[in-house]
């Protein structure tokens, strides 16, 4: 049936007038709106992959669109990068993420996963460490949750050390006998 000449619409019409009334409900779901309200369409998705070395667990998360984070998802890397000895959360520093983040991008891989080394040191885990070996700070960043000591499989940690290097966003210490790196949100410095 050839629906462009003058032959009858009618067909058409009715699937049109469907989809015009589900496109029309959705649009203006109460649900739906608050999210556009809160996160444009056209954002940038930022997610992260991790694993932690010492408690076994996987984390797949987004915590960010665009410029809007998400409570959630902040809360669950938070969680995530706990003080694997005490089990005790503290907050971490939202930049430590975007760094992570980044760093995977100017790697050139940044659907990459993250083998966590250390994450959040309470002052008891940081005690315990700098007992037991060499090159633990006294006043780490680790107990600030403005630090994590990473590698990523796959990625020399010499190159991971100097895409951190490069991005200039705070503290980079470079661990080849225990090969990892660590990155953090403090004054940039380097060792």
């Amino acid at each position: 049936m050839d629906v462009s000449s003058e032959g009858d619409t009618s067909l058409l019409k009715k699937p049109l007038l469907i989809g015009l009334a589900v496109v029309l409900a959705i649009s203006t779901s109460p649900a739906l709106l608050a999210v556009d309200a809160v996160v444009p369409a056209d954002s940038a998705t930022y997610r992260l992959r991790l694993y932690h070395l010492h408690t076994g667990e996987h984390l797949d998360v987004v915590y960010r669109i665009g410029n809007q984070y998400l409570p959630d998802g902040i809360a669950e890397l938070d969680h995530f990068l706990r003080d694997h000895r005490t089990g005790d959360v503290k907050d971490y520093d939202i930049r430590e993420f975007d760094l992570l983040h980044d760093l995977l991008v100017k790697l050139g891989h940044p659907d990459n996963e993250i083998d966590i080394v250390c994450g959040y040191r309470t002052p008891w885990s940081n005690t315990y460490l700098r007992e037991r070996s060499s090159g633990v700070a006294l006043h780490s960043q680790h107990m600030e949750a403005k630090a994590i000591d990473i590698r990523i499989p796959g990625i020399q940690t010499a190159l991971v050390r100097d895409a951190a290097l490069a991005l200039q966003r705070g503290g980079v210490g470079y661990y080849a006998q225990s090969d990892f790196v660590h990155v953090d949100v403090g004054p940039v410095r380097h060792w």
